[in-house]
């Protein structure tokens, strides 16, 4: 981390996508993108597979596109000083198609995280459409360092421990996490994130930024409830749930070093040994 950099502004811009509708997709972005640029936030994040929606089987590979694209491009031009994190239908060179999170920073696109676990069970068939990445690598900021995950990535333990292992300062989720199940006043599935969310941010020591779609597809609604967690698990700003927003947060990356000397659980990791072990069980396992 940079100690230039103490204060970071994040923005999470809770939208609507329009299924297989790019262009209005990117209309949203650049509209949003500009206000950021005019409010001076560092870091504005939108949710999983923002420029296309989600329920897109078969249309999958039509709107696919390079990382290159020029669409990204365009946008990360638009964007100047601050660094977008959005979600797109990626095609590589091979013809293969992944659900992508890009990273735009510095007029490029400096980092795309492919989803690795792709959830085909219940409601969910991404599987029968997309590959599965096989990378989990953290990024450069400006004065932080930061990984990104995708929705499912986040109900397997392995890519957290991975980014925390690369010293990651933030852990920047992407979501079209749909609303099921009632638990108490609200939903299950609202429950269950709002669990597991500050529990990783406690437990890896880090800022968890997580931004979630709203609206509907397929008769399916998304329940939005976006938010930002600090490293000690506390909840420091939160979006409306249903409804579409853009909510700010400031953070003080200096809480990092308070809360990780305080507690040292990351400094006393030891790696050699999950190693060690995890591969004396993969070849019990196998």
């Amino acid at each position: 981390m940079d100690t230039e950099c103490v204060k970071l502004k994040i923005r999470l811009a809770q939208i609507a996508p329009r299924l297989g509708d790019i262009q209005r997709n990117l209309q949203t972005h650049r509209e949003v993108i500009e206000r950021a640029g005019q409010d001076g936030v560092g870091l504005l994040v939108f949710p999983e597979l923002s420029l296309t929606g989600y329920y897109l089987r078969d249309l999958a590979s039509e709107v696919a596109i390079r990382a290159d694209d020029e669409a990204l491009l365009g946008l990360a031009a638009l964007a100047g000083p601050v660094t977008v994190v959005l979600g797109f239908v990626e095609r590589d060179r091979r013809g293969r198609v992944f659900c992508s999170a890009g990273c735009l920073a510095g007029g490029k696109v400096a980092h795309v995280h492919r989803k690795v676990y792709l959830p085909t069970y219940g409601m969910f068939d991404e599987g029968r459409y997309l590959t599965p990445g096989d990378e989990v690598r953290a990024f450069e900021g400006d004065g932080w360092r930061g990984g990104l995950l995708v929705c499912e990535d986040l109900w397997h333990l392995s890519p957290l421990l991975l980014l925390a292992g690369q010293g990651t300062d933030l852990l920047i989720a992407l979501s079209c996490s749909p609303a099921r199940g009632v638990a108490g006043q609200g939903l299950s599935s609202q429950a269950a994130w709002e669990d597991m969310l500050p529990t990783y941010a406690r437990l890896l020591q880090q800022f968890v930024v997580f931004c979630n779609r709203v609206g509907y597809e397929d008769g399916v609604c998304f329940w939005g409830g976006s938010g930002v967690w600090g490293p000690e698990g506390r909840a420091l700003a939160r979006a409306p749930v249903l409804d579409a927003a853009t909510v700010d947060c400031e953070v003080d990356l200096r809480d990092l070093y308070q809360v990780r000397a305080s507690s040292p659980m990351l400094a006393n990791e030891r790696d050699e040994l999950t190693l060690r072990e995890m591969e004396r069980v993969t070849r019990e396992r196998a």
